[in-house]
């Protein structure tokens, strides 16, 4: 591609324009339906669900029938699922895809980081017409173009942000740099220096990760690197204020958060939450996290994500939750783009509640990265009892910079708690950690320290 047809602002000018629009609406109900019969013939589960619910997808009256006649899948209704199949893991998987396990070209997973990983089944059409298709046009909106050279830093072994993500990301044409967050920040850092990629694909702990160990492995700085653009995902990080601007300004770069659904964020300065970019095959929901019942998509709505593929084979998901609490923002974005907009709160698995506070990770790291560079920004939310409830304080280990003591720290653990009655409305107990004392990690980043799984040497439930 050149000329003006790099300069044109969506990948897929057919249906990018219309995101979010009432045509739009008009071929997610068409494709659903679509669907819908073809999982009636092919996928059991669905059948006998359509079956008790006296759903005749031929003659689906519209959405609200189909959120009152479907029920939420959450992890639990997997686990369950698997049970009912006396533990084989395949034939649950098969219960639920429009084709069969012989005709599957991967199978991928989540990383499995809150127990037992989620299966993403594909064929090569669900890679290509889904997949990659979403990822391109994410690129395509980060300025990603055919002469770039990615550094590809997900991990690459199994999971769905690996070999298969690698492939989608390629689709734009450019060229793939694939060492995985497995070579090691050296070798990664190495590979970097060798071949000079110009945008970063991995975590948001990682790109921090090396912002340290740049100076130390190759003699650089990350901003020395050649890096522009940096996609971090799997996590969040990118979408926090503190996050996005300490990457930005060490590796003198546009930071980008890509994720938790089929989202990339835009190029505006101050972060607008990720645009949904593909509502032709995709169809997005809230609902309350409690009773699952619908809520309405209005500008600033606040509820448990819930999403549905309308054109897969394999990669089937039906009113399937991950377990994300997402707040919506369907007025037009000041950077111009199409699709609403969404921002992730927290995980239901990560929430916490003191003394009837509900407080998340990301809102925690986010005010301990306020106070960098007299802290490093790492943390751990020490737990000694399971969540979500949390007797108070809230303990929080923070990694302190080089060279505060005594009542420098004081001043400052007072100066973090003062900020966090503020702005989250608890008021945490800060234990300091040395520089460099808490463990770093290439993949997800570390967020909680459970000693209540210590204890005893039993783990509780």
């Amino acid at each position: 591609m050149s000329g003006t047809h790099e300069e044109r602002p969506y990948w897929n000018m057919e249906m990018e324009p219309i995101l979010n629009t009432p045509e739009m609406s008009k071929i997610q109900f068409a494709r659903l339906r679509k669907m819908l019969v073809r999982l009636k013939d092919k996928a059991p589960y669905y059948a006998r669900m359509m079956e008790k619910n006296r759903l005749d997808p031929e003659r689906l009256t519209g959405f609200d029938e189909f959120k009152e006649k479907i029920a939420v899948f959450t992890k639990q209704s997997m686990r369950d699922l698997v049970e009912e199949y006396g533990g084989d893991y395949l034939k649950a998987l098969e219960q639920r895809m429009a084709v069969s396990l012989e005709e599957l070209d991967w199978i991928a997973t989540t990383t499995g980081t809150t127990g037992v990983p989620t299966p993403y089944p594909l064929t090569n059409r669900d890679l290509m017409n889904f997949w990659s298709e979403f990822t391109a046009r994410g690129c395509w909106r980060s300025g990603v173009r055919s002469s770039d050279r990615i550094l590809y830093c997900f991990a690459l072994s199994m999971v769905i942000a690996g070999v298969p993500s690698a492939i989608a990301f390629q689709r734009v044409g450019a060229t793939m740099l694939p060492v995985g967050a497995e070579a090691k920040s050296e070798r990664i850092l190495s590979i970097q220096n060798l071949f000079k990629g110009t945008v970063f694909v991995g975590t948001p702990s990682l790109a921090e990760y090396m912002i340290e160990q740049a100076p130390r492995l190759i003699g650089k700085e990350v901003g020395q690197l050649g890096l522009k653009i940096l996609l971090c995902g799997a996590e969040p990080g990118a979408g926090i204020p503190e996050v996005r601007a300490k990457l930005e300004d060490a590796y003198k770069a546009k930071v980008f958060d890509i994720g938790a659904g089929v989202g990339f964020s835009c190029d505006y300065e101050e972060y607008q939450g990720m645009h949904w970019l593909l509502d032709d095959l995709c169809y997005f929901e809230l609902v309350d996290p409690e009773t699952k019942r619908p809520i309405p998509l209005e500008n600033g709505a606040q509820g448990e994500y819930v999403y549905t593929t309308l054109d897969n084979d394999a990669l089937v998901s039906v009113r399937e939750s991950p377990g994300d609490i997402m707040q919506v923002f369907t007025e037009p974005c000041p950077c111009g783009r199409s699709g609403f907009r969404y921002k992730v709160v927290g995980r239901t698995d990560d929430m916490l509640k003191v003394k009837g506070v509900m407080v998340y990770p990301s809102h925690i790291k986010g005010v301990i990265n306020d106070f960098v560079p007299r802290v490093t920004g790492e943390l751990r939310i020490i737990l000694d009892e399971p969540p979500p409830r949390v007797v108070p304080p809230l303990k929080v280990r923070v990694e302190h910079a080089e060279g505060l003591t005594g009542d420098a720290l004081n001043s400052l653990a007072q100066e973090i708690s003062d900020a966090m009655s503020k702005r989250l409305k608890i008021n945490p107990q800060i234990i300091w950690a040395e520089p460099g004392s808490l463990e770093r990690s290439l993949y997800k980043g570390q967020v909680f320290e459970k000693t209540y799984k210590r204890e005893g040497g039993k783990k509780h439930a």
